[in-house]
């Protein structure tokens, strides 16, 4: 009987006895050329040896006699081989149809609608599938997967720790699970989570990489150096250099973190992430030809958040004369970069052309009554952007005028705040009986440095008792900011009316003194010539250069910098007695 023969094909099969099962199909065709089980197995056969258009023949053939589930489930198989991902997602959303109770028919079709570049889609059906079965680790390591690529790391650390729970001891899961627990900023449990997979596999490099990076988000360089090395052995690869590189940075050890960049260089001239780590660190050190020069690598670096239009126009780079032209200047990296390089926008109207910038939506009001630009327009409206020449991104404008640490156009100010907001701030903020000091204690979570930068507003706890009206310019506090900030009724808070930075320049322009983080607020602060204190890591960004106090960019900025042991506690105090020695002067 054919079904007989098809079950002992079945069972051949299972055994990888192929010639076996093929023959016993054979057989039962030979009975029954539409006996669609017979059909079906001689396309799992054929998928078996990859060839995979014979497969689709005899499954398509099976389902004429039979539309089963288990046919649409191995025709979507055998299509997503062949790499047709839409006609497989159709196959997988047909079966689920038919049988809406089978977890790994659901499986599959989120599988390929991810492939599909569905995450969200796909993501829907893995859920469906964990709700059918919810010991499925198959469903809940695809979604941990596709969470993990959309930013989602608190729900991909819990769908990562289902799959330790019923497959321990898996690499590639924990090395995923510590890394999003890297990315929540729960350094030490991404720590041990990676040692956990290096016990497991101690050649995982993977494992070790997340070692390192563990310890260097940590603090603990010196020792990362050591995993550094045995990364490199485990496989010998560029990534690893650059990673050293940048922790012989952190620990200030410069000659060697430029000659470890030069290294990968000479192995891949082209490497971006070596090139830009190599010129952000000539900056740092006061090299700026070299610097500018290499830090237009930036759109090639992995993961750098440059955001910049494709322009069929020509790129400006300062050689050629731009009389008579229109230039679009366009913002291309964060908010503080492009308060930073506005300075140079008067310079490029100076010879003689018309200047159309382009800057984020925040910033639009402020920068567009600033002196040599013709029409200022937000990035969002790019449908209203008027014809132009040629364009220059902000952040190329220090390459473009050739800048060197002695000709940095560093005026005391170069923006200014609308008298009419800034009215009404004085107004909110009532009499100027004392000192008025702005505080900003954390920038954007997601900035590559933001765990070295930031710090919780308990931190400035000892400013808060001085003599003095604090305000604070902290817009989206993190929720135990947030919960701090309701227990003080010392800290005025005015930022649900902050906005733009038009409503922010307006604010900061009625203080008496900024205190910031190296974010935007500082940049701002800055190019309105207000006194401002900044906190600086350790390894400060480029901007700030080293070993001074105060900043060539902005002549009423002073920098107070971490020492060595890289505490902010000490840098608060030091910080709280040239306070308490302003608000004594002018009470004097």
């Amino acid at each position: 009987m054919p079904s007989e023969l098809c079950e002992v094909g079945f069972r051949h099969r299972q055994g990888d006895r192929h010639l076996d099962a093929q023959l016993c199909c054979q057989q039962a065709l030979a009975q029954n050329p539409n006996h669609a089980d017979s059909l079906h197995l001689m396309g799992l056969l054929s998928s078996d040896a990859e060839q995979f258009d014979h497969a689709l023949e005899w499954i398509v053939r099976a389902l004429k006699q039979d539309l089963k589930p288990e046919y649409l489930s191995s025709l979507g198989m055998t299509l997503r081989r062949q790499g047709q991902y839409q006609r497989a997602f159709q196959a997988f959303d047909k079966a689920v149809q038919l049988n809406p109770r089978d977890a790994e028919l659901w499986k599959e079709r989120g599988n390929a609608l991810f492939e599909l570049n569905r995450p969200a889609d796909a993501l829907l059906s893995l859920q469906q599938a964990l709700a059918l079965n919810p010991d499925y680790w198959d469903a809940a390591c695809a979604s941990a997967v596709i969470l993990y690529g959309l930013d989602r790391f608190e729900e991909a650390s819990r769908h990562l720790e289902l799959c330790d729970a019923l497959r321990p001891n898996h690499v590639s899961t924990l090395c995923l699970r510590a890394a999003s627990l890297d990315h929540l900023g729960r350094f030490e449990e991404a720590f041990a989570v990676y040692q956990q997979a290096y016990a497991l596999d101690p050649d995982n490099f993977e494992s070790l990489n997340g070692i390192c990076e563990a310890l260097q988000s940590l603090g603990r360089s010196e020792e990362a150096l050591q995993w550094f090395d045995r990364a490199s052995e485990s496989r010998p690869n560029l990534d690893a250099l650059n990673n050293k590189a940048v922790a012989m940075q952190r620990l200030h050890r410069f000659s060697e973190a430029m000659a470890l960049h030069d290294r990968v260089r000479a192995i891949d001239p082209d490497n971006a992430a070596a090139c830009w780590n190599l010129a952000l660190l000539q900056l740092l050190t006061g090299n700026f030809e070299a610097g500018w020069a290499g830090r237009e690598i930036r759109r090639r670096v992995p993961n750098h958040q440059i955001v910049y239009p494709n322009l069929s126009e020509p790129m400006w780079l300062g050689k050629e004369s731009i009389e008579g032209k229109t230039i679009l200047l366009c913002a291309d990296e964060g908010l503080g970069d492009t308060i930073q390089f506005a300075r140079y926008v008067p310079m490029v109207a100076a010879r003689g052309a018309n200047v159309i910038l382009v800057v984020q939506d925040p910033l639009h009001a402020l920068l567009s009554g600033s002196y040599g630009v013709a029409r200022c327009f937000p990035t969002s409206a790019r449908m209203q952007w008027p014809s132009f020449d040629m364009h220059c991104p902000l952040t190329s404008l220090p390459l473009a005028f050739a800048t060197r640490l002695d000709t940095i156009p560093s005026a005391m100010s170069y923006l200014s705040a609308d008298q009419t907001f800034a009215g009404a701030w004085e107004n909110a903020l009532g009499p100027r009986d004392r000192l008025r000091v702005g505080l900003v204690w954390s920038g954007n979570p997601k900035h590559t440095n933001d765990r070295n930068r930031s710090i919780p507003l308990r931190t400035l706890s000892c400013l808060l008792g001085m003599d003095a009206t604090f305000i604070s310019l902290q817009k989206d506090p993190r929720p135990d900011d947030s919960a701090f900030l309701r227990e003080r009724s010392d800290i005025v808070d005015l930022t649900a009316g902050l906005s733009d930075f038009a409503q922010t320049a307006a604010l900061v322009s009625c203080l008496d003194l900024v205190i910031t983080v190296d974010t935007s607020i500082a940049h701002l602060a800055g190019a309105l010539g207000r006194p401002t204190w900044v906190l600086l890591p350790y390894l400060p960004d480029f901007r700030w250069l080293l070993d001074r106090d105060d900043s060539p960019w902005y002549p009423t900025l002073r920098l107070f910098r971490q020492q060595q042991a890289r505490d902010y506690a000490e840098v608060i105090d030091r910080m709280g007695t040239e306070l308490a020695a302003m608000i004594a002067a002018r009470k004097a």
